[in-house]
């Protein structure tokens, strides 16, 4: 079984990480057969967030009794020492827990440095005496941002989008992170859905055995792929390398990773899906997209207030309301096309 060392923290987990994020869509009995069947086929390292709703919590609960066999990283995103100090009391609680392994900055806008007037960082270091957090980590989408916490020295580990559609200065954002000894933790691994093939997605981070994916998973069955993966590790072979350029030629330019940081729209929009949707309508069955209900969210495009929110908290500076027409159009294109093959 394939493990990994988190850079300067010195923790060594599976290759597979469990992306608590999903579980948040499924009830507590559900998410507890999820969990502890990832921890008795070796999963070992879990992560979640504050703004995970009750993701902490589920974990929590399924996993209390064998807390010192796993690893938890846990994220804030409060802007000041108080609320630093809120949410690692709650995420203690809800995780039923004395310490965090990695608790980080949740994908701030800046980097959080001693002395720059916001208390965070001393308020980590603080938590770190006391021994409720062991490191101190930080994630992010933005690349400068994260190149600035890679220089300042000042974190055991690096979160960022990383899979097969990542770009040449991600990559080597990551190796930046290898070269300085900080844990690196791949998010959006599977490009928020827009990868739908487990084992070349698997096999590609494979390749460096530095990086840590941690998977998004809500499904029995998707959990299933990924233990198969560490079972009998895929190889990175020619008809993979060809899906990889395929998806690449496919997905280059501007496309919404559905990473949710527009959210919520002033006008009830759901960004984060219906931006992408001419993408999802491509790689996804028609059954899960061209529905009523989807149908119904797609015209509330139409309301859009133009009030350019989304488009300022884009991680990746997406022109977001353009996206969101062109992806009306488009389904709409396709609606028409399937009602009329009716």
């Amino acid at each position: 079984m394939k493990t990994v060392r988190l850079g300067k923290t010195e923790l060594t987990v599976n290759k597979n990480g469990f992306g608590a994020l999903p579980i948040q869509r499924i009830p507590k009995t559900e998410t507890t057969k999820l969990l502890r069947k990832a921890f008795d086929n070796g999963i070992d390292y879990f992560d979640t967030a504050r703004y995970y709703t009750d993701s902490e919590e589920k974990i929590g609960a399924a996993l209390a009794d064998i807390r010192s066999q796993i690893v938890i990283s846990t994220k804030t995103g409060a802007q000041n020492a108080d609320s630093f100090w809120k949410d690692l009391e709650t995420s203690l609680r809800n995780l039923r827990t004395d310490y965090i392994d990695i608790y980080q900055f949740h994908n701030p806008a800046f980097v959080p440095k001693p002395d720059d007037g916001t208390g965070l960082y001393e308020a980590a270091l603080q938590a770190k005496e006391q021994g409720k957090i062991r490191h101190i980590g930080i994630t992010n989408h933005r690349l400068a941002v994260a190149r600035e916490a890679v220089a300042s020295g000042l974190y055991a580990t690096m979160q960022f989008p990383l899979s097969y559609l990542s770009t040449d200065a991600e990559l080597a954002l990551a190796e930046a992170c290898r070269q300085a000894d900080m844990g690196v933790i791949a998010m959006k691994a599977l490009s928020g859905g827009l990868i739908n093939d487990a084992a070349t997605a698997y096999a590609f981070l494979a390749q460096y055995d530095y990086i840590e994916p941690i998977w998004g998973i809500q499904r029995e069955s998707e959990l299933d792929d990924f233990l198969a993966c560490q079972q009998n590790e895929p190889a990175l072979t020619p008809e993979r390398l060809q899906r990889i350029q395929a998806d690449r030629t496919e997905l280059a330019g501007d496309f919404c990773r559905g990473c949710g940081y527009c959210m919520p729209c002033p006008a009830g929009i759901e960004i984060n899906n219906l931006a992408r949707m001419s993408l999802m309508l491509r790689r996804a069955p028609h059954s899960v997209y061209l529905t009523q209900n989807y149908y119904d969210k797609e015209q509330k495009v139409l309301a859009c207030l133009h009030c350019n929110q989304c488009r300022s908290k884009c991680p990746y500076g997406l022109d977001t309301p353009t996206l969101l027409r062109r992806n009306y159009d488009d389904f709409m294109d396709f609606w028409q096309h399937r009602n009329q093959a009716k």
